[in-house]
């Protein structure tokens, strides 16, 4: 890899210090056609590290001309074999501190180049639940315009809330913050009956994308309490989801995360308990705390069917398939987002280090340096758009070979609701 230095115009491109432009690709002094960047995400990202504020966009190469011209530091390669590659970014040229950090990250994704095999999970990204959710809130915006309110984040993933957001969606953290007699749209996750009669007193036109299969635990919790259990919820405090069921029985249920949990736990009536779970946790940690359940309380009695979705299991499954055979995993999904953090947790368990990341600007280079073997993955609320960036940026550092590993097939599908469909 070599790098060198040269002026740049750009349409836009006015850098004050602390500022750098990514090349996504670069125009060449002699005209010839521009070279795409196929790793401008992870160069973006590693700037971004160092503290500099970075936007991205193609850049034309100059030949030296006004001082004030920004400087471009470019490394080219050919990383073996592929063909040719670009990493490049603009700064303004009396700013030392960015140029010595835009070194630095350059040379942090010239030590990560070498051809790699990726190891894809399938099934992996959406779930029939996130796709629903997502479409009902195109949806209502295609059909009422915007604003459309939507109460919480609709799945947990900051690409699709940005890309909705664009499009006129309003995210909104409670109710008060709808105006009166506005439609409102209750996320993926559910609800709690509180909020909706809260939303019945403010006149709100509500549009419910809660997943089928939480409706279907909320159903649950309400059945098991009106026989009179104590209702032990297996889930995470403060995800939307465990607060909305927990609200279906307040007087009754009781939440759990653990089996140190369970070790604590007192009951009024130790033969009337049941226990339900949250959709999107682990499958193994789960079934120990299950087992604390039954240990404690012989008469437990358990759902009719396993409360832990489709789409949770099969993504676990479809990781365990790739862990034992990467140096690394990538899981594509955001912090907030239960079922992706559960897979980074699954493959340190089967002892190959993970990474969450949004999307490939989150990837280090530095942790890919050695690495043969890339494990990748998304959480069921990522795009899959997320993961294809992610093997492009891969492929901009050297000739890979993508390997899928499919451990089962998805055709579930869930009807919109009606009010949605009617239009």
């Amino acid at each position: 890899m070599h790098t060198e230095i040269l002026a740049v115009r750009h349409a836009d491109l006015s850098l004050g210090r602390g500022e750098a432009m990514v090349a996504t690709s670069l125009g060449r002094q002699d005209g010839t056609h521009p070279i795409r960047s196929r790793v401008a995400p992870l160069l973006e990202g590693a700037l971004r590290r160092r503290g500099l504020a970075v936007r991205s966009g193609p850049v034309q190469a100059v030949p030296p001309s006004d001082p004030l011209d920004p400087v471009l530091l470019a490394g080219a390669y050919t990383p073996h074999g592929a063909t040719e590659q670009i990493a490049a970014v603009a700064l303004a040229p009396d700013d030392g501190a960015a140029r010595d950090a835009a070194q630095s990250a350059l040379c942090e994704v010239e030590g990560a180049l070498r051809s790699r095999t990726v190891l894809l999970a399938s099934p992996r990204s959406f779930c029939a639940g996130v796709d629903r959710a997502i479409e009902i809130v195109e949806r209502v915006l295609s059909q009422e315009g915007a604003p459309v309110y939507v109460r919480k984040q609709i799945v947990h993933n900051v690409h699709v809330v940005r890309d909705l957001e664009r499009r006129g969606a309003v995210f909104v953290d409670e109710l008060d913050e709808v105006p009166p007699a506005a439609t409102v749209v209750f996320s993926a996750h559910g609800v709690s009956p509180d909020v909706r009669t809260a939303a019945d007193r403010r006149g709100l036109r509500v549009i419910d994308a809660t997943c089928p299969l939480v409706t279907k635990v909320h159903a649950e919790a309400r059945r098991f309490a009106g026989r009179g259990d104590t209702v032990v919820f297996i889930g995470h405090a403060g995800h939307e989801e465990t607060e909305g069921t927990l609200g279906e029985a307040p007087g009754q249920m009781v939440l759990v995360e653990s089996a140190a949990d369970v070790a604590a736990l007192r009951v009024p009536d130790p033969a009337r308990v049941s226990y339900l779970t949250q959709t999107t946790l682990a499958v193994d940690e789960t079934t120990e705390v299950i087992e604390a359940l039954k240990e404690r309380f012989p008469a437990l009695r358990a759902p009719h069917s396993e409360d832990i979705c489709y789409a949770t299991t099969n993504r676990q499954e479809a990781l365990r398939a790739v862990t034992a055979d990467s140096d690394l995993v990538f899981v594509v999904g955001s912090v907030n987002s239960s079922n992706s953090q559960r897979l980074v947790e699954l493959s340190a368990r089967q002892g190959t280090p993970a990474q969450l990341i949004d999307d490939a600007s989150e990837i280090d280079p530095r942790r890919l340096h050695g690495v043969v073997t890339v494990g990748l993955t998304a959480g069921a609320s990522a795009p899959p758009r997320l993961v294809e960036q992610v093997i492009d940026s891969l492929a901009g550092l050297g000739a890979i070979s993508v390997e899928e590993r499919e451990v089962t097939q998805e055709n579930v599908q869930f009807a919109l609701p009606r009010t949605v469909r009617a239009k």
